[in-house]
């Protein structure tokens, strides 16, 4: 637990605000950080009857040579989860140091837990990536996942959801939201993780299907919260692990059917219409193009509106500010040039199946 490295940062910290010389000791009593680099690897015998006793050792000016490659000053055990781990020194006069000692004692100690609980949060990251890796492909390894979650102490348990969440900016770093996140969800319910620079994935499971859409409207307001500009999809629930990939792959069919204003979107809205994105590109085209003939973005707005108001004359004019005389003559137009009743069912669902393979061909 006490590395060069760490040693080093600790030394760097506390002489550059005591102006004094500091030295840490491992285990064998050997100096591995200090100011004075040529006494890096010389062992310290006062450091060594540190270790012995555990207790904090003072060596003044008349003792220098009872305590071979030794300085005047103050050596103190470096405790750790109960467990002495090396030794601190600070070089000067014991009498004018007062708490000193037990000040850098502390600090270290600080230092080191913050070192550790950092690296225990690093590798537990790390181990939440190669789950969700692992559920995100056609036929992921239960081995690695069984021994990943173990590690972690979580059980995967349906029903489960996937949400992705595009971010175009934020400033919150990477750890800190997912923590946020996780907390929002609850840890033994959500594995969270960046999947490329921009892209988080949240596994959620372990939750009834009415609790699920609670937390994801949570993390919306969170996300929000945080000032984050994104865009977040969600999948339907599913009961089966190695459904994760496709569910994946719907709330990516989400994101890319969603307006770009809409920043809060469910597959269960787009279903309907993601199985064009399904079918072979030249059968969707000649459909719509038979159906719709020349059709243009004015004439698939009205229609895409006065199906968003569930075919209601009077609220898709005032939508569209529109008389509504102006509405019903345009609706007109459509049924003279494609054939098909906007106002009739069965025309109406052909025509929104036409509208849709021609917003998808606008988008590109």
């Amino acid at each position: 637990m006490l590395t060069e490295k760490i040693a080093n940062e600790i030394v760097k910290e506390t002489s550059l605000r005591l102006h004094r010389n500091v030295n840490i000791m491992n285990m064998n009593g050997k100096i591995i950080a200090t100011l004075n680099k040529s006494r890096v690897g010389s062992i310290h015998k006062g450091a060594k009857e540190v270790l012995r006793t555990g207790k904090t050792l003072f060596i003044h000016t008349n003792e220098k040579k009872a305590w071979e490659g030794t300085q005047p000053g103050v050596n103190l055990p470096i405790v750790f989860m109960d467990k002495i781990i090396g030794v601190i020194g600070v070089t000067g006069d014991p009498h004018e140091m007062g708490d000193i000692g037990e000040l850098v004692k502390m600090t270290t100690e600080l230092m080191i837990r913050q070192e550790f609980m950092d690296s225990q949060m690093e590798w537990k990251q790390r181990t939440k990536e190669m789950i969700i890796e692992q559920l995100l492909k056609i036929e992921p390894s239960h081995t690695i996942l069984d021994q990943s979650l173990s590690l972690l102490g979580l059980t995967l348990t349906p029903p489960y959801c996937s949400v992705i969440v595009q971010i175009t900016d934020r400033s919150v770093p990477n750890r800190k939201l997912i923590q946020k996140v996780e907390e929002t969800i609850g840890k033994k319910n959500g594995i969270v993780s960046f999947i490329n620079v921009n892209r988080l994935f949240i596994a959620i499971y372990d939750i009834d299907e009415n609790e699920m859409d609670e937390k994801i409207v949570s993390v919306y307001n969170l996300l929000k919260r945080l000032t984050i500009v994104f865009q977040m999809a969600y999948s339907l629930p599913f009961n089966n692990l190695s459904n994760f990939n496709q569910s994946f792959k719907d709330c990516e069919i989400t994101l890319e059917i969603s307006d770009v204003e809409q920043d809060f979107a469910s597959f269960a809205q787009i279903e309907a219409k993601s199985l064009i994105y399904q079918v072979d590109k030249k059968v969707t085209e000649r459909f719509s193009q038979r159906v719709l003939k020349n059709f243009d973005s004015n004439k698939a707005r009205t229609l895409e509106c006065f199906f968003a108001n569930n075919l209601n004359i009077q609220q898709t004019a005032n939508d569209l500010f529109l008389h509504r005389n102006t509405l019903i003559y345009r609706l007109n137009k459509i049924i003279d040039e494609t054939g098909y009743d906007p106002k009739k069912f069965k025309d109406a669902l052909i025509l929104q199946v036409a509208l849709w393979i021609f917003q998808k061909s606008e988008k590109k």
